[in-house]
């Protein structure tokens, strides 16, 4: 099974060797930026960044179509795994959060409901007849 933590080489959106679309996904940055910026560390600091590029090109796996599948039928879920892997302690507590939200928006829904307001009850009563 693919993790979708890791990094893979995207050899969808590649142009090379799919190794900036790979980075561009992983971070979740534009992969245009993430081009330039190659070219230009290989411009001013030659030959290591195209070194390094050419050794992940060739050690990093390319990524499962599984992944792809999921990222096309839901964009949010991409963004989410994109942010996952940048910072996992924050989206727990993201999620964590929400959840609370939820929980909490959800019992104040609870205490309206059963209350024993007259007027309230009342209200729902002439919705539901009407």
């Amino acid at each position: 099974m693919a993790r979708r933590t890791g990094f893979y080489l995207d050899k969808r959106n590649a142009r090379f060797m799919g190794v900036c679309a790979g980075i561009a996904d992983y971070t979740g940055f534009d992969v245009l930026w993430i081009r330039v910026g190659v070219v230009l560390a290989t411009i001013f600091g030659f030959p290591f960044p195209l070194i390094a590029y050419l050794v992940i090109g060739w050690i990093a796996d390319p990524k499962p179509a599984s992944l792809y599948v999921s990222e096309e039928a839901d964009p949010e879920d991409r963004q989410f795994w994109q942010k996952t892997r940048a910072a996992p302690g924050r989206s727990i507590r993201e999620v964590r959060s929400t959840f609370r939200d939820i929980d909490r928006r959800l019992r104040e829904i609870e205490v309206q409901y059963t209350s024993s307001n007259h007027r309230l009850a009342r209200e729902i009563d002439e919705l539901r007849h009407s």
